[in-house]
């Protein structure tokens, strides 16, 4: 905090490796994983009309862009490897930063990584038949290659992320493009039907909310950008409208090929888009393209989310700190953190508990999220002189969209799962007496 006052932020860093392209690619690859092909069937079922469905797609664009606008201002001012902990520890204390660390480093971050790489392997099954097992040891030779990547050099990683992104676009725009011109439903009209409700739009945009999540983990290596108090709310706007367009556009593709009723009653409406317009063979080249997506995913939170226990233990905030917060003098990057990662992800790979877990963190992540957009109007009154390279447009009504949207998401939650927010707030809840032993000792 000291440092802050003085209007200057002085920690020690890894080396910094990443440009903009590079960021921005993490926020892409990040965020477009497997959603942008399997959830359209559940948000045009929720709106009940075409033209809701890809209202609930612009809103949902519109909160998530409020948030990155108004987290960018805290990530320019506070451009420290750590992200999201790094911000809430600065600005409301070290308890707070610690509870989010504490889930993300125990929970949300391993078991993400297990879950993408189960999907990836499920995936691959579309090409070679594979056992439960194989898939299982597949999942964890990818994870493990990623690892390996990311430990011997960040810019490497950086470089990957973008090959994967630009990779995984590419079937992307073949979608749009294709869908647009040669689609003969034209189904998206209709803005209100019989089975159109206030609720049914709520959970449709809850439903977009979800795929635009991930763009924050970027943060979590500020530390590794080069001119992070410039590049890295560049990379957080920049990648987020191109998501934005991406999810827009190609939702108005699978609506413009398929009547509505038949992408609501599928389960993989980009595959039947793509049957559709090319025939079988299409099948296999979103299958491909979906493999891609999920890799340059799951790339992506290797390269951003073993940042986390990293910058605990450079806060003394987890046992062992002393090794854990070390980087390799060969390559400068967190090995150490990096390792417990993936053990803790091969674990939830081989025990498939993951699942459980990460849907009960999912609530509590989203309180830490909406203290992130708030944490803004707490920057400028505490710290009114603090430099800030990039100030949030619109002061105040850009953080107020995305405080309402962070609430939403947060009632909705607690309303329709109630059980899974309770027991959320509970795996959190543990980590206080663990944060006091920790300080104690």
């Amino acid at each position: 905090m000291q440092a802050l006052k003085e209007q200057k932020i002085e920690v020690q860093q890894p080396k910094k490796s990443l440009g903009l392209i590079e960021a921005i690619a993490v926020v892409i690859g990040v965020v477009i994983g497997s959603g942008i092909f399997f959830k359209p069937s559940k948000v045009f079922a929720s709106a009940g009309a075409p033209g809701l469905g890809i209202l609930a797609w612009i809103v949902g664009g519109i909160i998530t862009m409020a948030a990155g606008l108004t987290v960018a201002e805290i990530a320019a001012a506070i451009p420290k490897t750590g992200g999201l902990f790094a911000y809430l520890k600065e600005l409301y204390g070290e308890k707070w930063a610690f509870l989010l660390g504490w889930v993300q480093t125990l929970v949300y971050i391993p078991g993400s990584m297990a879950a993408l790489g189960i999907v990836l392997a499920t995936q691959a099954t579309a090409f070679v038949s594979l056992t439960e097992m194989q898939q299982k040891l597949l999942a964890v030779g990818v994870i493990a290659f990623l690892m390996l990547i990311n430990m011997i050099s960040t810019k490497f990683g950086g470089k990957l992320q973008s090959v994967a992104t630009v990779a995984k676009l590419l079937p992307i725009f073949v979608l749009i493009i294709f869908g647009l011109i040669k689609g003969q439903a034209h189904d998206f009209t209709p803005m209100v039907t019989d089975a159109s409700t206030t609720a049914g739009f709520g959970a449709a945009i809850l439903g977009t909310l979800w795929a635009y999540d991930g763009w924050i983990n970027v943060g979590n290596i500020a530390g590794e950008i080069e001119n992070p108090g410039k590049n890295l709310p560049r990379a957080i706007i920049g990648g987020l409208v191109l998501v934005m367009i991406a999810y827009v556009t190609i939702n108005i593709a699978v609506i413009n090929v398929l009547p509505v009723d038949q992408i609501i009653s599928s389960k993989k409406a980009a595959s039947d888009v793509a049957v559709a317009l090319f025939g079988k063979g299409g099948a296999a080249f979103v299958s491909a393209g979906i493999l891609i997506s999920i890799f340059g995913a799951l790339n992506g939170y290797v390269l951003t989310g073993t940042r986390v226990p990293y910058a605990m233990a450079k806060e003394k905030l987890l046992p062992y700190h002393e090794i854990l917060g070390k980087e390799s003098e060969k390559y400068g990057t967190p090995v150490n953190a990096m390792i417990l990662t993936f053990v803790m992800t091969i674990i939830y790979v081989a025990t498939g508990s993951f699942d459980i877990l990460t849907d009960l963190v999912v609530f509590v992540l989203w309180i830490f999220f909406t203290m992130a957009v708030a944490g803004v109007f707490v920057l400028r009154k505490k710290f009114p002189h603090l430099h800030r390279p990039y100030e949030v447009p619109l002061f105040p009504i850009v953080p107020l969209v995305g405080i309402a949207g962070g609430i939403f998401i947060l009632i909705n939650t607690l309303l329709t799962n109630t059980t899974y927010a309770l027991y959320g707030v509970v795996v959190t809840l543990v980590g206080l007496p663990v944060y006091k032993y920790l300080r104690k000792n």
